[in-house]
């Protein structure tokens, strides 16, 4: 095989190169925005891809209805915002890792 020396300055280097794509994805995954809809689209919250919430749109139309309706309503839009843009920079990070870390129990970007 190879000597010890080239294996591991090998190692070091494809380390080196997966570091690099990280930290590139983890700028994609900041520009990155999902939206998520409750209430048949009358609130929408916009998450970036390091689950960031970034915007809440409320329609004017429910303003006027329950508040705890509404707040509910909100909650929902965060999470399947949140759920989407987990599920996607998962999705990401596989793609640059090979799905090496994708069993691992890694904190959020």
């Amino acid at each position: 095989m190879f000597p010890k020396g080239n294996f591991m300055a090998g190692l070091l280097q494809q380390a080196k190169q997966v570091q690099e794509k990280i930290e590139e994805l983890q700028g994609e995954l900041a520009a990155l925005r999902i939206e998520g809809r409750a209430g048949g689209g009358l609130v929408t919250a916009i998450v970036n891809g390091q689950q960031e919430l970034i915007n809440i749109k409320i329609d004017p139309k429910l303003i006027t209805e329950d508040t705890e309706m509404v707040e509910d309503l909100i909650v929902a839009a965060v999470r399947q915002a949140m759920d989407k843009s987990k599920e996607e920079s998962q999705q990401k990070m596989n793609a640059v890792t090979g799905g090496m870390m994708g069993g691992l129990n890694l904190p959020d970007l």
